[in-house]
């Protein structure tokens, strides 16, 4: 293993295929890569949320333990995007799912009731991670699109729990999002709805 990971360029790739965990090989541009590269890219984003948060969290416990959530969710879509690699094998714990929907809950619990739509902005932090929330969304569209590749060719589709767990994954950043800005001090930058301003 260790020989194999230390062996960056191994030129295979190089006719526009790549290698599966399994040995076969795929078009670079099949479905089933296109999923694992914005699993990849979602991945990147948070350890740049992280890079974002470190200096803060020093002093605000708050930011400390969303960076130990983000630290574990990356490490839950190391194993998905394992599982997206080697079909028909099980990899990311289906309890990962319901962690994330109890992290929502508490976060979102410390948060005021949102009275209009936020706009993705506010700190640099809280910037990252609303753009980790839309690259999930994308990768979670990307899953969508490869389980109906799979299942119109007739082949094993990725598990459910794959989709659910995205799918919940940007539900709990925007909610970071918000955590982020408030625990900082800053409040939601909303939507200015200028027609119901005109009406009134």
């Amino acid at each position: 293993m260790g020989n194999r990971l230390s062996r960056i360029t191994t030129r295979t790739g190089d006719d526009g295929s790549s290698g599966m965990a399994d040995g076969s090989r795929l078009p670079k541009d099949h479905a089933r890569f296109v999923c694992m590269g914005d699993v990849d890219e979602l991945n990147s984003q948070l350890g740049l949320l992280r890079a974002r948060l470190a200096p803060l969290a020093q002093n605000l416990a708050a930011l400390q333990e969303l960076d130990a959530m983000v630290f574990e969710i990356q490490h839950d879509l190391f194993d998905l995007g394992g599982e997206l690699a080697l079909p028909n094998h099980a990899v990311l714990a289906s309890d990962r799912l319901v962690r994330l929907d109890d992290w929502i809950a508490r976060l979102n619990a410390d948060l005021p009731p949102l009275q209009e739509f936020i706009l993705p902005a506010g700190s640099e932090a809280t910037a990252v991670a609303h753009v980790a929330r839309t690259v999930a969304r994308r990768a979670e569209r990307s899953l969508v699109a490869l389980d109906h590749a799979q299942d119109r060719a007739g082949l094993a589709r990725p598990r459910e729990v794959l989709r659910q767990y995205l799918n919940r994954l940007s539900d709990l950043l925007f909610v970071m999002a918000r955590s982020v800005s408030r625990a900082q001090g800053l409040p939601d930058v909303c939507w200015r709805n200028d027609a119901r301003s005109r009406a009134g």
